[in-house]
């Protein structure tokens, strides 16, 4: 995955410093008024940050389930994206004033990851057993 880096870090931080230069998103007036720490870290308490980070996350799950035959490194690609979304529940809970429900979702996707992870892990198993690799584009002989 490492030769995919090098391009897509230029579009990442032309959209990160966009992003740098735009106005802060004004969180709730419950958060405003406790003074959180979050909130006077400048970068780190705005939801622009954590979207980026998200979306970054997102790309390279993506980036690496199209581009990757090995399986492991599908199954990270797929980790990639649950975890971009758990970066979004959160995020989104946090600066929308939604209490816990970002972080309930969260761990309810975290689990479903771990249960997703054993599954997987035992089909690619099984697939190394019977072909001797863990290439997913041999697997087409169990189509037949």
């Amino acid at each position: 995955m490492a030769p995919l880096v090098g391009p897509l870090m230029g579009p990442v931080m032309g959209i990160v410093s966009l992003l740098a230069s735009a106005p802060a998103a004004a969180a709730p007036a419950a958060v405003q008024a406790a003074g959180s720490p979050v909130l006077q870290a400048g970068l780190a308490g705005r939801l622009s940050s954590y979207l980026v980070v998200a979306g970054v996350l997102f790309v390279l799950g993506v980036t690496a389930i199209l581009t990757r035959r090995n399986a492991l490194y599908v199954l990270m690609g797929v980790e990639l994206i649950l975890n971009a979304a758990n970066l979004n529940f959160v995020a989104f809970a946090r600066f929308g004033g939604y209490g816990l429900d970002g972080q309930m979702f969260a761990v309810f996707v975290v689990v479903l990851a771990a249960a997703e992870a054993a599954i997987a892990l035992a089909i690619v198993l099984r697939i190394f057993h019977d072909f001797g690799s863990i290439d997913i584009t041999r697997t087409d002989s169990l189509r037949d």
